[in-house]
């Protein structure tokens, strides 16, 4: 299937900064889904690969994860969104939004009123309200409910979006393409471009507002073009990592990813987080799919 939607190159910094600006961060839950926790940690001996996939593994040994979803608040240019969560209509049939093979493999579940349009309703904000939309990247259980804000500018890195739009069998890769064919506002970062620069271990930034409260950095890996968001609080940092770690133990070394798009990229960009880690040990950072670790997360970060 052809992708119709348009991205735009993005040269510069989106308009709406100011100078010492710092954002106040609202973290959510958009809902779960349960895979084999072989999915997540690599298991030992020759079936690992089948074993991710769910072949013989038991009821017991399948994890349900968070889907989170961020709203970030900024002075000046408004609210921002870090993914999207699952569709609403992911809570009466998943096969609508997810299709199928996914809906069977993935079993998204959403219960009511945690959908992100209505979650941001009760902080007070209306969808229609959310000027700017981070893709971390386009697989499903983080793009599904982008139909949902079609007032938004949404950043995307520029290799994310050429391998969502372009990849052959995108399901295999974790793609749903119709989450993101629509005619909306595609902004897309070149990383390789002459406004990128570096900030602590990560090599290749860029800094969206241009006031240095919501930098984008290129972590590869997980997929082609995975990017984590670090978000500037008043007396630190707020690292969404995104899937370049599942859980913590993960970030701390535990097993590695078994089916990462790219494994040297995934290491390398795993690497980078575990030095700011180390580099910053008060900073927050939020690994993708750690239920427990979600749990303990606080409903505002604003210091």
């Amino acid at each position: 299937m052809s992708v119709k939607a348009i991205a735009t190159p993005l040269a510069g910094a989106l308009p709406g900064g100011s100078e010492g600006a710092t954002v106040v961060v609202e973290p959510m839950i958009a809902g779960t889904v349960t895979q084999p926790r072989a999915w997540f940690e690599r298991d030992e001996g020759r079936l690992w690969r089948l074993r991710a996939r769910g072949f013989r593994v038991a009821e017991e040994d399948h994890w349900t994860v968070p889907v989170p979803a961020y709203l970030v608040r900024h002075p000046t240019a408004g609210n921002v969104l870090v993914d999207v969560g699952l569709h609403p209509s992911i809570r009466s049939d998943p096969r609508l939004n997810a299709g199928r093979i996914i809906a069977r493999f993935t079993r998204p579940s959403l219960e009511s009123g945690m959908d992100v349009p209505s979650q941001l309703r009760a902080k007070g904000v209306e969808p229609g309200e959310i000027s700017v939309v981070v893709m971390t990247h386009l697989h499903f259980d983080h793009a599904s409910a982008i139909s949902e804000f079609p007032d938004a500018t949404f950043v995307i890195s520029a290799a994310e979006w050429e391998a969502a739009t372009t990849l052959r069998r995108p399901t295999s890769h974790g793609y749903r393409r119709r989450h993101y064919d629509h005619l909306f506002d595609y902004r897309t970062v070149d990383f390789e471009g002459d406004a990128v620069g570096s900030y602590g271990s990560f090599g290749r930034t860029f800094d969206l507002f241009g006031d240095g409260s919501v930098r984008l950095a290129f972590t590869p890996g997980h997929s082609t073009g995975h990017q984590s968001v670090i978000l500037r609080l008043p007396r630190r940092d707020f690292v969404v990592a995104g899937d370049v770690a599942y859980t913590w133990g993960q970030l701390e070394g535990g097993p590695e990813q078994p089916l990462s798009q790219d494994l040297h990229n995934w290491r390398r960009s795993l690497h980078e987080l575990q030095h700011y880690h180390r580099d910053y040990p008060y900073a927050v950072i939020v690994p993708g799919h750690d239920a427990e670790f979600h749990a303990k997360l606080e409903p505002r970060y604003a210091e």
